[in-house]
């Protein structure tokens, strides 16, 4: 059956008049109602509308727009054929308000230009831009609320799509909302899954024949309902059916096609529609599809260099593609793309070489190479070398995947195999940098076969095992870089020494699980190369030697080094932005080491000032490594509370920078004291599954927190079989603190042997280490190990020495151990004094299990001990809690934005509750209210 082609175009002007009304959408409408309703009351939303092509998100955009009275509404609609040109979208959204930007704090607006290419300088990190953003639409939004309607979001280019989602995600309580229209089956690299997320499908069969027979249109029951069928309820399959059949066919006197022109039919359709206007319009409508569609003026040059007038839209328009209102905008985007991957492959080249010609060489350099490389055929070295050259100028704004995107693209003109080859190896690099591994690895894999002489395979090797991290699949990382050391040799000792350090990290993360050479092998390597001294660095490095040392030749030779480099460091050599890198965050390696000495006061000091340094750049992911490190030493001090604020924080890192490692394996510790036993052992359940990817420190860390657990429970013979595990492989991050565990477990046991063994461990150790935590846990082991005298005499000295540093939490367990000892020898009163400081500490942190194990004890002595009720404090949220303590700290509401990477209002908002909550009408009354002596993380002393 023969389309009637021509009665489309001589119905345009009903097509152009299809009824405005919404029909159906009641859910849809809703989610949009109560998102405009929270930007008018100066809260924020953002959502995020799925379906396939024609089923009605541009129109619910469109709803959204009509009913955003009093909101400041601007439009978006990406081009898929500019998707490789980074911050592109994002320049064009923030242009209207970039005269605002003066109000960014430095770093960020120092970000935000050089990522617009508005100034040079450093590539601008990803996550200051997307905070820029942020930072910059709610300073709009206070003058007006704003609402941003984004057509086609899978065609956002990746830097803008991240900084948009991070926005999105950020929003709270700054009168701007966001709604996201994204194409199903596209693919919008998962930056909007966070968000709230409403997903559109076909009409109900009665909405759909509504809207198939509204306006002047007469169908036949019959013939509406195999067309509502037929069509699976898509609004707009639905109305181009009904507008492209006759009217002897609606009436049911004609036959219907069969089948029907649904899906891809209906692209046919629309390249019918293209095929049978004027020669000329044709060309029109495939440069308007390959032009961004906001800039008619190069449009226009182009078209001039076609030979191409301005009438020529007019037949377009007539037909329905484009509207009346704005020529040169398709109706719908679904036409768009469907001109464009209808045309010829002769016709696209005539067009983008049109464009390249039209676009400045200057101002729209980047632009004008991608069209060139679109419009040539075969090999070419000046397209290559011009897709490079755009390459480094995305590089430079931070724009690493349009950089990855130029590179791959200059590949496809690279004749010479060795360019090919590095040109792959530094569109992977961007690739990972970006964030992209998956990416990373195909470049890899396709520049194997040209991969020559070492320096490529080296360069390769590291890229590989970088993307392996990221991926957190670290087993046959060591062996990778290693290899990529016996290749390189002696020529550049600066390089070994990166590869070796990261060697090292990863082994020691994967532990026992490494394959292709083992743990101690990677540290003899490391001790035998040794740091170069007098560096910048120096502190930093001799620290990761002195884990190589630890690991290689034992404690005995590692911990005197790493003494000597915690000392280097918290006298400045090697801190603050020196300190890490982005392949292996020096927090890990930072807190095995003094986790392995015991030196919780240098573990505090130092990740304070990583994370100080971590914000200050807008290092998200090494700050959120650094934000797990300082909640265990929250832990060990018993700010349950401060702990769990932290480890919220690196769940919303994890979920801005698309961090695999988020969860709660991260809170195996918290749960393991807190008592929360279902969490616990589900948390566990996920360390073994991740021990096949290799991480063999994970495993063991869950031995160690299982140790504590049971512990808690009185549940000695599992405490002691856990600890033992743990004892055996010897981890740097929990060798040492699982010692005094084992005594204690083995003790209950009456294994004398076990805890004989333990404690000359901690006999050797603790004066090597030669903390207040060594020799506390020491003076505890004895106490556990002897008796009379000498048992109260190291009892005594224990809890004394834990009291030196911040070890609340050890501190109570050598009070509950005292207690006990006190109590079986009938000193009953003796015992009274240390199981009541115990216990109030144990039920102040919220540490059940040990709370209640000391009441029992004290329920022994023949005094009552009363459980608390919760405590006001508690009543807040993690976030509440970590905003009122910044305050308390001293902190604006400026500063504690900054350091959050959200919004002043947004905290604003949250000090309002917390006032609330507290019952306080004053700043100066937050610390006594939550419990705190005026300091927090995340500020002054604790700055993380």
């Amino acid at each position: 059956m023969a389309w009637n082609g021509a009665q489309r175009a001589a119905r345009a002007p009903q097509a152009a008049g299809r009824p405005t009304a919404l029909v159906g959408r009641r859910a849809e409408r809703e989610a949009i109602g109560g998102l405009l309703d929270a930007v008018r009351d100066g809260l924020s939303g953002a959502l995020v509308l799925i379906g396939e092509p024609g089923i009605g998100k541009t129109r619910l955009l469109e709803y959204a727009a009509d009913r955003a009275a009093q909101v400041r509404v601007v439009r978006l609609t990406p081009v898929e054929q500019e998707t490789g040109l980074g911050f592109g979208a994002l320049h064009r959204l923030l242009r209207p308000f970039l005269d605002r930007a003066a109000v960014l704090p430095a770093p960020q607006r120092t970000a935000l230009d050089a990522a617009l290419g508005l100034a040079s300088g450093l590539p601008a990190d990803r996550y200051l831009v997307g905070l820029a953003t942020l930072t910059l639409l709610s300073e709009v939004a206070a003058d007006q609320p704003l609402l941003f309607l984004v057509d086609d979001a899978q065609w956002l280019d990746r830097e803008s799509a991240e900084a948009l989602a991070f926005t999105a995600r950020r929003l709270h309580a700054d009168s701007l909302g966001l709604i996201f229209a994204v194409r199903d089956g596209a693919g919008d690299k998962g930056l909007f899954d966070a968000l709230s997320t409403q997903r559109v499908a076909g009409l109900p069969e009665s909405e759909a024949r509504t809207l198939l027979t509204s306006g002047t249109r007469r169908v036949d029951p019959a013939v509406a309902d195999r067309i509502v069928v037929g069509t699976g309820g898509n609004p707009l399959a639905l109305l181009e059916l009904a507008d492209a059949l006759t009217a002897e066919q609606l009436s049911g006197i004609a036959p219907l096609p069969d089948p029907l022109p649904v899906g891809r039919l209906l692209e046919d359709h629309f390249q019918r529609l293209v095929r049978a206007l004027p020669p000329a319009t044709g060309t029109l409508l495939l440069l308007l599809a390959a032009a961004p569609s906001d800039d008619t003026g190069l449009m226009w040059r182009a078209a001039g260099r076609l030979g191409l007038s301005a009438r020529a839209v007019e037949p377009a328009v007539a037909a329905g593609i484009l509207g009346r209102g704005l020529p040169t905008a398709f109706r719908h985007p679904l036409i768009r793309s469907t001109v464009y991957a209808g045309a010829g492959a002769g016709e696209r080249r005539r067009v983008h070489a049109a464009l390249a010609a039209a676009c400045d060489a200057v101002r729209d350099a980047d632009r004008r190479a991608w069209h060139r490389a679109e419009a040539a055929e075969g090999m070419d070295d000046q397209v290559a070398d011009d897709l490079e050259a755009a390459s480094e100028r995305a590089r430079s704004r931070g724009g690493y995947s349009q950089q990855a995107l130029f590179l791959s693209r200059a590949v496809d003109f690279t004749g010479d195999p060795d360019r090919r080859a590095e040109r792959l190896l530094d569109a992977a690099q961007a690739h990972l940098m970006s964030g992209d591994a998956t990416a990373a690895r195909t470049a890899l894999d396709l520049a194997g076969a040209d991969l020559r002489g070492p320096v490529m395979h080296i360069r390769e090797l590291r890229i590989r095992a970088t993307a392996q991290m990221f991926r957190i699949v670290v087993a046959d990382v060591p062996a990778m870089l290693m290899d990529a050391v016996a290749r390189l040799g002696p020529q550049d000792p600066g390089l070994t020494w990166e590869l070796l350090r990261e060697a090292l990290h990863a082994a020691l993360v994967a532990h026992d699980r490494v394959q292709g050479t083992s743990l101690a092998g990677v540290g003899a390597a490391v001790a035998a190369a040794g740091p170069a001294p007098d560096t910048a660095a120096y502190g930093r490095d001799l620290l990761v030697a002195g884990l190589a040392r630890r690991v290689a030749e034992g404690y005995q030779h590692g911990a005197p080094v790493l003494r000597t480099a915690l000392g280097l460091l918290r006298d400045g050599h090697g801190s603050g932005r020196g300190i890490g890198d982005g392949n292996s965050p020096f927090a890990v390696m930072l807190s095995m080491a003094c986790d392995d000495l015991w030196d919780v006061g240098a573990e505090r000091e130092l990740t304070d000032r990583l994370a100080a340094a971590d914000r200050d750049a807008g290092a998200l992911y090494a700050l959120s490594i650094t934000l797990l490190v300082a909640a265990r030493c929250d832990l060990w001090d018993g700010r349950f509370t401060e702990a769990e604020v932290r480890y919220a924080e690196f769940d919303d890192i994890a979920a801005d920078t698309g961090f695999p490692g988020g969860g709660d394996i991260n809170r195996l510790h918290l749960f393991a004291l807190t008592g929360r036993e279902a969490e616990l052992r589900a948390a566990v359940r996920r360390t073994e599954q991740m021990t096949g990817m290799g991480h063999g420190l994970l495993h063991l860390l869950a031995r160690h927190a299982l140790t504590l657990f049971e512990l808690g429970q009185g549940r000695y013979r599992q405490a002691a079989r856990h600890a033992r595990t743990v004892f055996e492989a010897d981890p740097p991050a929990c060798g040492s603190l699982v010692l005094p565990l084992l005594v204690e477990a083995a003790v209950r046991t009456g294994d004398r042997a076990a805890a004989a063994t333990a404690l000359a461990r901690l006999e050797e150790r603790a004066p090597l280490a030669g903390t207040p935590w060594a020799l506390g846990a020491l003076a505890l082991g004895r106490a556990l190990t002897t008796d009379g005298d000498d048992a109260e005499k190291s009892y005594r000295e224990s809890v004394e020495l834990l009291g030196q540093v911040p070890l609340a939490l050890e501190q109570a367990r050598s009070r509950l151990l005292f207690g006990e000892w006190l109590r079986r020898r009938k000193r009953r009163s003796d015992a009274r004094t240390q199981l009541r400081a115990a216990y109030e500490s144990f039920d102040a942190f919220g540490a059940v299990p040990y709370a209640e194990r000391a009441r029992t004890e004290l329920l022994a002595t023949g005094e009552t001990a009363r459980r608390r009720t919760e405590e006001t404090r508690f009543a807040l949220t993690p976030r509440e809690r970590q905003v009122a303590a910044m305050a308390a700290a001293g902190l604006t509401n400026v500063e504690i934005a900054t350091r959050l990477f959200v919004t002043t209002s947004t905290i604003e908002f949250h000090m309002n509750k917390v006032f609330r909550k507290l019952g306080i009408t004053s700043r100066r009354q937050i610390p006594r209210a939550i419990g705190e002596p005026g300091s927090d993380p995340g500020a002054s002393r604790r700055r993380t």
